[in-house]
């Protein structure tokens, strides 16, 4: 029944025909909710189990449910597949348990492609096998900010280069959350302060608020990657230092709650050892309930601070680093590649800024530089920009606007690497052409940094090549945005074991500045 409307309405009739009850029809990766009066008594966030198990053919699915305040439990699923999908409740309170239905999941929408998944060991493609390079950006405390504020972030991103947005569940302390017009009302949990916190009740209104941006994201086709935990609290909220009990419970709510979109990845926290509490043994523990509860499996990561953790462990999908000298120096990142043996994703390299912290210091030159340098490694980066106006904190704080020149330029880039090989870049040569990126035979991506190259004598390492093989090729200037295609035709010969070069020994001319790049492709 895959894309075939027709099938599926004649499907439906004759349900209706045997006195099958349906409920409403849902996209394929959309959400399927489930809404019951359950007891408003007592606590009602804890010690009541809810979940249901839905089933279609040998696929079968147990996503937990959770309470929405106002008497309402809830559960989410998110159906795979086209077709007819029963379910069936589980509970150990009478009105929640065994509650029976079924519903026809339809074909997607067009331009949805369900969730993104790891492809290739070292990149990501969504579930309809579409590539997905990850261009993304931060916003910390976006979800936490003004209506107002929250939809100018929304119509940037819509022009914006960027396809993710890594953004914190649960606010940090900051002086403008308490005096003057940014107050913070709104909690995760009950209560106003340290001193009153109910941290066994959530606050399905806060919860709800970061619902909408998820969704808002989804609508423009954005990633939503939550960051679960993190630092920051400064001894004033209390958030940081909660204990294992409260913050399982945490993690079973926010996965029930979001899991279910097809957009959402998780990171367990941002700056990890900075919560010093915290072993690496509890954030195995954490990965495992993560793992363990969410039945989609979303994407699953850590970002580091000063001690990086085990990405080796089978419950991370894909590495996420603060580790700005891999994005200073070509070969780092195919490195981390073979370390690692997943995706690698440069998650914090440094803010383009007017901060006087040294994170927050770098040129628009620097920070496109730096992408340049992640993407021929074989690894994916992480936007950021800390320039500061009067009265209006910055985008990785708030989000607002952008006034950086990276972002235009990163623009730029994307557009190369999703017109490249829809394998993905990955290291031509990494132990001595640490520049060069591509698929080897097919495809080649130099970038020369900050190194002002005048001429390039046309040579390729041997993988993939056979003589006669014939190719063109393009100048890229990365700053200035700008594509010249080089006229003649490069026809390769041996020249020894280890390269292939042009039959005629030519050289391209280059224009002597820094951050210029060459594209060659293979002409069938």
């Amino acid at each position: 029944m895959r894309n075939d409307h027709h099938l599926i309405a004649l499907f439906l009739i004759s349900l209706n025909c045997l006195g099958l009850a349906q409920d409403k029809n849902v996209e394929k990766w959309g959400v399927y909710e489930l809404s019951l009066p359950g007891p408003t008594g007592g606590n009602p966030f804890v010690g009541i189990e809810f979940s249901a198990v839905f089933k279609q053919g040998n696929q079968t699915f147990e996503p937990e449910g959770f309470y929405d305040g106002n008497g309402a439990f809830k559960i989410r699923f998110m159906p795979n597949a086209e077709g007819l999908w029963t379910y069936q409740t589980k509970s150990n309170y009478d009105a929640l348990d065994n509650k029976q239905g079924q519903f026809i999941c339809v074909p997607p929408s067009s331009g949805i492609h369900g969730p993104v998944r790891v492809r290739n060991q070292y990149h990501f493609e969504y579930a309809d096998g579409t590539p997905f390079f990850p261009f993304g950006t931060t916003i910390y405390e976006w979800p936490f900010q003004s209506d107002t504020m929250q939809e100018q972030t929304i119509e940037t991103l819509k022009t914006s280069p960027f396809n993710k947005v890594r953004f914190l569940v649960i606010p940090p302390w900051q002086e403008y959350y308490i005096e003057g017009s940014k107050v913070l009302t709104c909690f995760p949990f009950e209560g106003n302060s340290k001193e009153n916190w109910n941290f066994s009740r959530f606050n399905p209104e806060f919860f709800r608020r970061l619902e909408r941006c998820i969704l808002e994201l989804k609508k423009i086709g954005i990633q939503a990657e939550l960051i679960l935990f993190r630092p920051y609290d400064n001894g004033k909220w209390g958030f940081d230092t909660m204990d294992r009990a409260t913050n399982d419970r945490l993690l079973h709510y926010v996965i029930a709650r979001f899991a279910a979109y097809h957009n959402v990845w998780w990171s367990l926290a941002n700056e990890n050892s900075y919560i010093e509490h915290l072993t690496d043994e509890d954030w195995d523990h954490y990965f495992q309930v993560v793992q363990r509860c969410d039945p989609y499996h979303r994407l699953r990561s850590i970002h580091n601070a000063d001690r990086i953790y085990d990405h080796t462990k089978p419950w991370v999908t894909h590495v996420s680093l603060q580790y700005y000298m891999a994005v200073r120096f070509f070969g780092v990142s195919p490195l981390l590649r073979d370390i690692y043996k997943k995706p690698i994703i440069h998650d914090e390299i440094n803010y383009e800024g007017n901060r006087d912290r040294r994170w927050g210091q770098l040129s628009g030159e620097e920070m496109v530089y730096r992408f340049w340098i992640a993407y021929i490694g074989g690894a994916y980066a992480t936007h950021g920009e800390t320039i500061q106006r009067p009265n209006n904190p910055d985008w990785i704080s708030v989000g607002g606007d952008l006034r950086g020149k990276s972002p235009e330029r990163i623009a730029f880039l994307r557009k190369i690497v999703e017109q490249g090989p829809a394998r993905g870049l990955d290291p031509i040569d990494q132990y001595y052409e640490t520049n060069m990126a591509g698929q080897s035979g097919q495809y080649y991506l130099i970038y020369f940094g900050k190194e002002s190259v005048k001429e390039w004598a046309f040579k390729l390492p041997q993988k993939g090549l056979e003589p006669d093989m014939r190719f063109r090729a393009d100048v890229i200037d990365t700053w200035n945005m700008t594509i010249t295609p080089v006229e003649q035709v490069f026809e390769i010969e041996k020249l020894n074991p280890y390269t292939y070069i042009d039959r005629k020994q030519s050289k391209i001319n280059l224009p002597g500045k820094p951050y210029m790049a060459l594209r060659i492709q293979r002409l069938q």
